[in-house]
């Protein structure tokens, strides 16, 4: 995949303002209040920034947490892992790995058959409903 890469102005110009401050400044929406937070339609969810294909529907549970959750992403290159020590604590965020946009966090308590979960800002997402 190649790395797409563009000035945080240019970012600022192309977001709303809420993708720009989750995206590429790595806030975080509140709970609950995501438009993707309780979507069950079938299809792929890309990144906002970019485009590329991140997860695919039939990975999407409840989880409760207040955001949109999987349990992994539609393929092992989708996806970039970095620590994150914020917040004084150690946790996993996870970013598109075609444009390092901020997509949420992924943590060790999630369904089978991965045991994991990604929790990630509706912000970063775009849902393309699966083709009939």
């Amino acid at each position: 995949m190649d790395k797409l890469e563009k000035p945080l102005e240019t970012w600022r110009e192309e977001l709303s303002d809420e993708q720009f401050q989750v995206c590429r400044l790595g806030a975080t929406e509140r709970p609950f209040s995501g438009k993707y937070n309780d979507t069950k339609a079938p299809g792929i969810y890309h990144c906002a920034c970019c485009d590329a294909p991140l997860f695919d529907s039939d990975a999407k549970f409840d989880s409760g947490c207040g955001w949109p959750s999987y349990f992994q992403p539609v393929s092992d290159t989708a996806i970039a892992s970095i620590d994150d020590f914020s917040h004084g604590m150690h946790r996993i965020e996870v970013k598109c790995a075609r444009c390092d946009a901020h997509l949420g966090h992924v943590f060790p308590d999630g369904p089978a058959p991965t045991g994991l979960r990604y929790c990630i800002n509706s912000a970063s997402l775009n849902h393309k409903p699966r083709d009939a």
